[in-house]
C-alpha cells in the first residue's frame, strides 16, 4: 500500500534567481505542461464542434478522470456542466469548452484567498508537510515574497530531524539577508519558541515556522506536531495565525489525503500547491476545490509554485489558473 506520509528527500540548493524573459502567465502555462497536454489536447479534439450527446458526456469524464481530478470531483463538474449546458440551451461542444471554463471557475473561485498578515506583529506561520513536498523551498521563496511586500521576516529551523532542511534555510537566509533560528540537537518546539520570543523582541513582522515533515500515521508522532502548536500559542497567545499546508502537486489524489489527515490534526488554514514545473498533475486542485466545498470550514490555496526560481511562488488566482490549464 503506498503511504502518503514517506519519507522523501529534499535538495539542499537554495531556491534560484528567476529566469528572464518569461511572464508569470507563460511560466504559469509552463508549470501546467503536462497536465495542458493531457487535458487541453484531448480536449481540443473533444470541443471540435458537433452535437452535445452522452458520448461527450463520457469521454470527457475520462479526461477529466485521467488529468487527476478525482472521481468525486469529476462527478460534480459532469453535474453542473449538465444542468449549464441545459439552462443555457447549448448546442455544440465549441460552447461545451466555455461552459467547462465557467464550471470549473465557479468551483475554484472560493479557494482564492491572499495571505494577509496585517492584524499581528508578529505573524507567525505555521508551515507544515511531508518530506519531498517542497516545503523547506517553498519557505524561502515565501520569505522572499513577504519582503518584497515591505515585511520583515525571520525563520525558526523546527525541522530539527533533518540537517538538510536546516542548512538550506541558512543558507537561504544568509543569502537574502534573513535571520534564521536553528539549533543542530535542540526541541523544535524549543526552537519555534525562541524564535517567536525573538521575534516579539526585535519587533520583527512575520515569523515562519518550519517543522518536521515525518508524518506517518503513528498518532505519537502527529502529536509531536500539535505540541509544537500548543508551544507556539504559549509563546505568542492566539498563534499561530496561519498553519500553511504545502502539497506536492505531483502526488495527485495523495494530495487530498494529505489535506484530510493534516486538517483532523491542526486545522489547516491555508494550502501551498508546489512543483506544477512541468510533471505535475494539476487536476488535483479541483479534487481540493470539492473536498473544501464539502467541508465545514473552506482551505483556500494561498500560493502555488510552478518552478524552481525564487520568485514562481505566486497567490493563487483561479482564472489565470484554468486560462493556464485550457487553450482557449
Amino acid at each position: 500500500m503506498f503511504n502518503p506520509f514517506a519519507k522523501k528527500s529534499e535538495p539542499v540548493t537554495p531556491p534560484t534567481t528567476e529566469a528572464p524573459g518569461l511572464s508569470w502567465t507563460q511560466r504559469l502555462k509552463n508549470g501546467l505542461a503536462k497536465t495542458r497536454q493531457q487535458l487541453g489536447g484531448q480536449l481540443s479534439a473533444l470541443f471540435g464542434g458537433g452535437k452535445i450527446d452522452e458520448d461527450i458526456y463520457e469521454e470527457l469524464e475520462t479526461i477529466l478522470l485521467t488529468s487527476d481530478v478525482g472521481v468525486n470531483a469529476t462527478q460534480y463538474l459532469l453535474e453542473q456542466l449538465r444542468s449549464r449546458v441545459k439552462k443555457q440551451d447549448l448546442q455544440d461542444t465549441i460552447a461545451l469548452k466555455q461552459a467547462l471554463k465557467d464550471t470549473l471557475l465557479e468551483l475554484l473561485s472560493p479557494l482564492e484567498s491572499p495571505l494577509d498578515v496585517s492584524g499581528h506583529q508578529p505573524y507567525v506561520m505555521m508551515m507544515v508537510g511531508v518530506n519531498g513536498a517542497g516545503k523547506t523551498t517553498t519557505i524561502g521563496k515565501l520569505a522572499k515574497y513577504l519582503q518584497a511586500q515591505g515585511h520583515s521576516v525571520l525563520i525558526a529551523a523546527g525541522d530539527t530531524f533533518r540537517a538538510a532542511a536546516r542548512e538550506q534555510l541558512q543558507v537561504w537566509g544568509e543569502r537574502n539577508d534573513v535571520h534564521v533560528v536553528a539549533s543542530e540537537s535542540g526541541d523544535p518546539a524549543a526552537v519555534i519558541y525562541d524564535a517567536v520570543n525573538s521575534a516579539i523582541a526585535k519587533k520583527i513582522d512575520v515569523v515562519i515556522a518550519d517543522t518536521a515533515g515525518r508524518l506517518p500515521t503513528q498518532l505519537h508522532l502527529m502529536d509531536e506536531i500539535k505540541k509544537v502548536q500548543r508551544v507556539i500559542d504559549k509563546a505568542l497567545p492566539g498563534a499561530p495565525h496561519e498553519i500553511l499546508l504545502v502539497l506536492d502537486a505531483n502526488t495527485g489524489q495523495n494530495a487530498v489525503n494529505q489535506l484530510k489527515a493534516f486538517h483532523e490534526a491542526l486545522g489547516v488554514t491555508g494550502l501551498a500547491l508546489t512543483k506544477l514545473d512541468g510533471t505535475a498533475k494539476g487536476g488535483v486542485i479541483a479534487a481540493i476545490a470539492h473536498l473544501s466545498q464539502q467541508s465545514a470550514s473552506k482551505t483556500p490555496v494561498r500560493f502555488i509554485g510552478v518552478g524552481e526560481s525564487i520568485d514562481d511562488l505566486r497567490p493563487f488566482n483561479a482564472n489565470d489558473f484554468i486560462d493556464a490549464l485550457i487553450d482557449d
